[in-house]
């Protein structure tokens, strides 16, 4: 189903399904135990733009972090279970806002009672979460393999099991490494559930290959309708994945707000230290809560043309650059000026957006 008509679920205070923003949600990397630790991370997350967060439950002194952890950050937090169900009750206890499991590896049918009633009396929904990488052996039997098909019947499955038990404060995901197979997964689930999919490329890799396959696999998903959460599974530090799943978005045109910055990808006219200096900018830029494009551009014979498209710009020369508006040049600026020249042109835009009231 798309995501316009899918059932809405509230997580925390926010909302997703139903045609609402489509979220995004990170995963710390810290000890869940150690709250100071763990704390600092989210609230790092947080003001990169992560709307979730998930911490992993491994233990029961974990589960008990979470009230505290909970009590200091503004966003809502996920427990992840496995294969104990204790752990999933001790952290609805201790003020998890949802909970992460798969019913398939936390006990028998009694053990999932348990937590769908302990979620029931607190409203808590359950994600539902099935990886590809622990597909039920009879479902891969049948399949011939680890297919699309498979991954949908055996999260198909574990939702009727909670659906039996009266309960139907779900949302779903099903993921897998394998870019083709889990955007086939997504169409297939998405013809036959109403439930809110959130949506990842499961262990994607290292910042480059992660990029990547979660940009193209989560561009075909979410072009095509589906998903109302999502994350972009990075190895490395987690504000990382928020800062690629913004910017997907944005490509996507599915969300608004944030500069963006375009920058050319140099040749042998560029006479600055382009690739710094861009960096330098996008980094820059992310303190700026304007819905405007910036472009970096390595020479002054084609900067002022290349960049028209953009609202600022600058164009680097030898040992001077332009500063750009619109298209128009403004001014010619010492090299060592221009990130400067710059951040002022923004703070300036930034003074007449609220004197627009925008």
């Amino acid at each position: 189903m798309k995501r316009e008509n899918t059932k809405t679920v509230k997580i925390g205070d926010r909302i997703i399904g139903g045609g609402n923003p489509i979220l995004i949600q990170s995963m710390t990397n810290t000890k869940t135990e150690d709250v100071k630790a763990t704390v600092e991370q989210i609230q790092r997350l947080t003001r990169a733009g992560c709307e979730i967060i998930r911490c992993t439950v491994p233990t029961q002194e974990a589960a008990r972090a979470l009230k505290e952890i909970r009590r200091q950050i503004s966003i809502p937090l996920v427990a992840d279970i496995h294969f104990d169900y204790r752990l999933a009750i001790a952290s609805m206890e201790n003020g998890a806002d949802k909970i992460r499991i798969n019913p398939g590896n936390i006990g028998g049918p009694e053990c999932v009672k348990a937590v769908v009633g302990a979620a029931r009396e607190r409203q808590i929904p359950i994600r539902v979460g099935v990886n590809s990488g622990s597909l039920e052996k009879e479902l891969v039997e049948k399949y011939g393999g680890v297919t699309a098909e498979g991954l949908v019947e055996s999260a198909l499955d574990k939702v009727r099991m909670i659906e039996e038990m009266d309960y139907d404060n779900l949302v779903i995901s099903i993921k897998s490494s394998n870019v083709m197979m889990c955007a086939r997964a997504h169409e297939i689930i998405a013809e036959k559930t109403g439930y809110p999919l959130h949506v990842g490329i499961t262990e994607a890799g290292t910042l480059n290959s992660g990029n990547i396959k979660s940009a193209v696999g989560l561009g075909i998903i979410l072009h095509q309708g589906i998903g109302d959460t999502i994350r972009v599974s990075l190895t490395g530090d987690p504000v990382e994945e928020v800062k690629s799943a913004k910017l997907i978005l944005k490509t996507l045109g599915l969300r608004k707000g944030g500069i963006e910055v375009v920058s050319c990808p140099t040749c042998g006219r560029t006479r600055i230290d382009l690739i710094s200096l861009a960096n330098q900018v996008e980094t820059m830029a992310a303190e700026f809560p304007l819905d405007i494009k910036v472009a970096v551009m390595g020479c002054v014979v084609n900067g002022p043309g290349e960049a028209k498209e953009a609202d600022i710009g600058i164009a680097g020369g030898l040992g001077e650059g332009l500063l750009i508006k619109k298209g128009e040049v403004l001014r010619k600026v010492p090299e060592g000026e221009l990130l400067g020249a710059l951040r002022q042109e923004l703070e300036n835009w930034g003074k007449m957006d609220k004197q627009d009231g925008k």
